[in-house]
């Protein structure tokens, strides 16, 4: 099947008239990295790799042992279809190994795949889908605030909505690159988009996040607008999260599914939410990786800030979607902290060690949290057990450093050196001097 796969990928370099081949990976913040080949190094990319200089990307090699391989994966050949038919250039996604073959550990996309084959020799398989949420502003210029392209809300339409030829236009393309989407509608916040992926297998999904964000940027740019996927750009309004709709299959079974029960979960299923829910806060500095994501999580904007779940209820972390026509293929968890800033190689790896962790131990789901959390106070709370998520990625980083869970699942390698560079994220955040500080105190103090 691989041989047929390079096969595929050479036959359409040649038929295409692909003049470059642009090798995709990513640095450990999710950051998406790129190097160009000529087509007539591709034959040998894919047999053996290409040599680059890891010690110029975070994350990666010390300068003394700096040389890595990128191992192109011909799955994720797709030719660009931005670029000008005359000038045809592709790109594919590659794993990261070391010069003699072994898997590097600095490489977010061998991590994911390392903790899916895990899941994979227990019998499952791990399928996301995720809302992609973000913003479109006019061209900024430095020092000024962002300016949107617009005051609608929810489904709102207009005949003159820049917006919507953007989303279509980004949808086109997305599909042309083999990402299909479910919906795709104007977000609440002025000028906030929607656009949500159709389920598939957790590493194909993480490529067409990777995928998705740069295609939305790319086309904004191309019609002088900027796209972003900052969580929290404007104050007063709800932020940008990626929520995330999981399942588990057995072979053609979804393992979330009982019939027996009145929620339709199964045992599987309640083990794996209780996972999610009991490491929740381990995982946060993973899944909401920026300084600016703890603005997004805060009661009233739509965010979870409470360690809890519920049918329907968006107040909660983990929300149970009623399945359509009580279809049991469709039952499934939505995970609602995470924000498109996130590295999703990592944010999907973590989320899937914690909830095959409440499998494999059996953890018991605690008690549905069916009220609306944000009108409780912290004493009607406390009673029901119900913590918060960290409340900003400095209390995020804390837990993440004692859990042996996040440790395991990133390796030493991965695990020190994100933690080093949120730290300094977080230290040079503490440093700033803000308009909000000067605003209030400048002349009252």
């Amino acid at each position: 099947m691989l041989d047929q796969h390079r096969d595929y990928v050479l036959r359409t370099v040649e038929e295409r008239g692909v003049r470059l081949v642009r090798l995709w990976f990513t640095d450990v913040l999710g950051t998406l990295k790129s190097f160009a080949i000529s087509p007539a190094e591709l034959e040998n990319a894919l047999n053996d790799g290409m040599t680059f200089d890891g010690s110029s990307i975070d994350g990666y090699s010390r300068t003394e042992e700096s040389d890595v391989l990128a191992i192109p994966d011909p799955n994720t050949f797709e030719v660009l279809p931005w670029v000008d038919n005359k000038s045809a250039e592709a790109r594919v996604f590659c794993d990261i190994h070391n010069l003699d073959g072994s898997n590097f550990s600095g490489d977010p996309r061998q991590i994911l795949r390392r903790t899916l084959d895990a899941a994979r020799a227990q019998g499952y398989e791990f399928l996301i889908a995720p809302d992609m949420e973000y913003f479109y502003f006019e061209t900024p210029k430095r020092g000024e605030l962002p300016v949107p392209l617009d005051e609608g809300g929810f489904f709102d339409l207009t005949t003159t909505d820049v917006a919507s030829s953007l989303r279509k236009e980004t949808i086109r393309t997305l599909e042309v690159m083999g990402i299909p989407v479910e919906y795709s509608f104007h977000e609440d916040a002025p000028s906030q988009q929607e656009i949500d992926l159709r389920h598939t297998d957790a590493l194909s999904m993480a490529d067409s996040v990777m995928t998705f964000r740069m295609i939305v940027k790319e086309i904004a740019a191309m019609h002088n607008v900027h796209a972003t996927f900052m969580p929290k750009p404007l104050e007063g309004v709800q932020g940008s999260g990626m929520h995330l709709h999981l399942s588990l299959f057995k072979g053609d079974e979804n393992a979330f599914y009982s019939a027996d029960d009145p929620n339709n979960l199964s045992a599987d299923a309640k083990a794996f939410m209780a996972g999610l829910l009991r490491h929740a806060a381990e995982i946060t500095a993973i899944t909401n990786q920026t300084v600016n994501s703890y603005k997004r999580l805060v009661p009233g904007f739509e965010a979870p800030v409470h360690i809890s779940w519920a049918r329907n209820n968006r107040s909660g972390l983990i929300r149970v979607p009623i399945p359509k026509r009580g279809n049991p293929s469709a039952t499934r968890i939505e995970y609602r902290s995470p924000d498109p800033a996130c590295n999703p190689y990592l944010a999907f790896s973590v989320i899937l060690a914690a909830g095959m962790k409440g499998i494999r131990e059996g953890y018991e789901l605690p008690a549905e949290a069916g009220a609306n959390l944000f009108q409780m106070d912290d004493a009607e709370l406390a009673k029901l057990g119900i913590n918060q998520l960290p409340q900003s990625l400095n209390d995020a980083l804390k837990v993440m450093e004692q859990s042996e869970l996040v440790r395991e699942t990133l390796g030493e390698h991965m695990f020190d050196w994100f933690l080093r560079n949120k730290r300094r994220e977080w230290m040079e955040y503490k440093t700033q001097v803000t308009p909000f500080e000067l605003n209030r105190y400048l002349k009252s103090l």
